[in-house]
Protein backbone atom coordinates (compact mmCIF):
# COMPACT_ATOMS: atom_id res chain seq x y z
CA UNK A 1 0.00 0.00 0.00
CA UNK A 2 1.24 3.06 -1.17
CA UNK A 3 1.16 5.88 1.55
CA UNK A 4 3.65 9.23 1.03
CA UNK A 5 4.71 10.87 3.51
CA UNK A 6 4.78 14.64 2.32
CA UNK A 7 0.41 13.87 2.47
CA UNK A 8 -1.73 14.32 4.73
CA UNK A 9 -4.84 12.08 5.20
CA UNK A 10 -8.69 11.48 6.50
CA UNK A 11 -10.17 8.93 8.07
CA UNK A 12 -12.51 8.66 4.85
CA UNK A 13 -9.04 7.89 2.62
CA UNK A 14 -8.60 11.22 0.88
CA UNK A 15 -5.52 13.00 0.82
CA UNK A 16 -4.68 16.25 0.94
CA UNK A 17 -1.34 17.38 -0.42
CA UNK A 18 -0.62 21.45 1.14
CA UNK A 19 1.28 23.94 -1.10
CA UNK A 20 0.75 27.32 0.46
CA UNK A 21 -2.33 28.25 1.27
CA UNK A 22 -3.93 25.56 -1.30
CA UNK A 23 -3.98 22.06 -1.07
CA UNK A 24 -4.84 19.39 -3.53
CA UNK A 25 -7.18 16.56 -2.42
CA UNK A 26 -8.01 12.76 -3.70
CA UNK A 27 -8.49 9.75 -2.67
CA UNK A 28 -5.52 7.39 -1.42
CA UNK A 29 -4.38 3.94 -3.00
CA UNK A 30 -6.17 1.97 -0.22
CA UNK A 31 -9.33 3.84 -1.45
CA UNK A 32 -9.07 3.24 -5.38
CA UNK A 33 -8.14 -0.29 -4.54
CA UNK A 34 -11.19 -1.35 -2.21
CA UNK A 35 -13.47 0.42 -4.97
CA UNK A 36 -11.89 -1.51 -7.63
CA UNK A 37 -12.44 0.25 -11.55
CA UNK A 38 -13.58 4.06 -11.08
CA UNK A 39 -15.23 4.29 -14.06
CA UNK A 40 -16.42 7.96 -13.43
CA UNK A 41 -16.55 10.78 -11.37
CA UNK A 42 -18.38 14.00 -10.58
CA UNK A 43 -16.74 16.59 -9.14
CA UNK A 44 -17.48 19.92 -8.05
CA UNK A 45 -17.60 23.63 -9.33
CA UNK A 46 -14.86 25.65 -9.49
CA UNK A 47 -15.56 28.85 -7.22
CA UNK A 48 -17.85 26.41 -5.20
CA UNK A 49 -17.63 27.52 -1.07
CA UNK A 50 -16.97 23.88 0.94
CA UNK A 51 -16.95 23.47 4.60
CA UNK A 52 -14.62 20.61 6.26
CA UNK A 53 -16.62 17.12 5.97
CA UNK A 54 -18.72 18.53 3.23
CA UNK A 55 -19.67 16.40 0.15
CA UNK A 56 -18.48 17.87 -2.49
CA UNK A 57 -18.47 15.12 -5.28
CA UNK A 58 -18.90 11.13 -6.49
CA UNK A 59 -17.01 8.38 -7.57
CA UNK A 60 -18.64 5.79 -9.35
CA UNK A 61 -16.67 2.46 -10.07
CA UNK A 62 -17.93 -0.73 -11.23
CA UNK A 63 -19.21 -2.18 -7.94
CA UNK A 64 -20.88 0.68 -5.71
CA UNK A 65 -20.72 4.71 -5.60
CA UNK A 66 -18.51 6.35 -3.05
CA UNK A 67 -19.23 9.90 -1.77
CA UNK A 68 -16.07 12.81 -1.75
CA UNK A 69 -15.76 14.63 1.06
CA UNK A 70 -13.97 17.88 1.23
CA UNK A 71 -10.82 17.00 4.09
CA UNK A 72 -10.89 20.96 4.58
CA UNK A 73 -13.62 23.73 4.33
CA UNK A 74 -12.61 26.85 1.75
CA UNK A 75 -12.92 27.29 -1.96
CA UNK A 76 -12.44 25.04 -5.24
CA UNK A 77 -10.17 26.73 -7.23
CA UNK A 78 -9.48 23.86 -9.68
CA UNK A 79 -11.12 20.51 -10.49
CA UNK A 80 -9.23 17.70 -12.36
CA UNK A 81 -10.63 17.88 -15.98
CA UNK A 82 -9.10 14.92 -17.13
CA UNK A 83 -11.11 12.85 -15.24
CA UNK A 84 -14.01 13.27 -17.14
CA UNK A 85 -13.04 11.43 -19.67
CA UNK A 86 -10.41 9.28 -18.15
CA UNK A 87 -11.34 8.27 -14.73
CA UNK A 88 -9.17 5.59 -14.65
CA UNK A 89 -6.43 8.35 -13.35
CA UNK A 90 -7.97 7.64 -10.08
CA UNK A 91 -6.71 3.75 -10.18
CA UNK A 92 -3.57 4.50 -12.11
CA UNK A 93 -2.18 7.07 -10.24
CA UNK A 94 -4.02 7.99 -6.78
CA UNK A 95 -1.82 10.81 -5.63
CA UNK A 96 -0.27 12.47 -9.17
CA UNK A 97 -2.61 12.70 -12.60
CA UNK A 98 -5.47 11.39 -10.12
CA UNK A 99 -5.84 14.67 -8.40
CA UNK A 100 -9.76 15.41 -7.68
CA UNK A 101 -9.81 19.17 -6.41
CA UNK A 102 -7.46 21.78 -4.95
CA UNK A 103 -9.15 24.06 -2.58
CA UNK A 104 -8.08 27.50 -1.46
CA UNK A 105 -7.74 26.76 2.46
CA UNK A 106 -9.78 28.87 4.76
CA UNK A 107 -8.67 27.40 7.83
CA UNK A 108 -4.92 26.19 7.72
CA UNK A 109 -5.82 24.72 11.73
CA UNK A 110 -7.77 22.33 9.64
CA UNK A 111 -5.12 20.63 8.10
CA UNK A 112 -3.59 19.33 11.79
CA UNK A 113 -6.82 17.67 12.78
CA UNK A 114 -5.60 15.49 9.62
CA UNK A 115 -3.63 12.47 10.43
CA UNK A 116 -0.05 11.89 8.94
CA UNK A 117 1.47 9.12 7.22
CA UNK A 118 1.86 7.26 9.95
CA UNK A 119 -1.05 7.72 11.74
CA UNK A 120 -3.15 6.70 8.26
CA UNK A 121 -1.04 3.34 8.55
CA UNK A 122 -2.29 2.70 12.10
CA UNK A 123 -6.01 3.59 10.81
CA UNK A 124 -5.34 1.03 7.65
CA UNK A 125 -4.29 -1.42 10.25
CA UNK A 126 -7.27 -1.70 12.21
CA UNK A 127 -9.38 -1.95 9.01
Amino acid sequence: MNIPENLKYSEDHEWLKVEGNTGTEGITDYAQHELSDIVYVELPEVGREVSKGETIGTIEAVKTVADLYAVVGGRIVAVNENLKTHPELINQDPYGEGWMVKIEIADTGEVESLMDASEYKKLLEGA
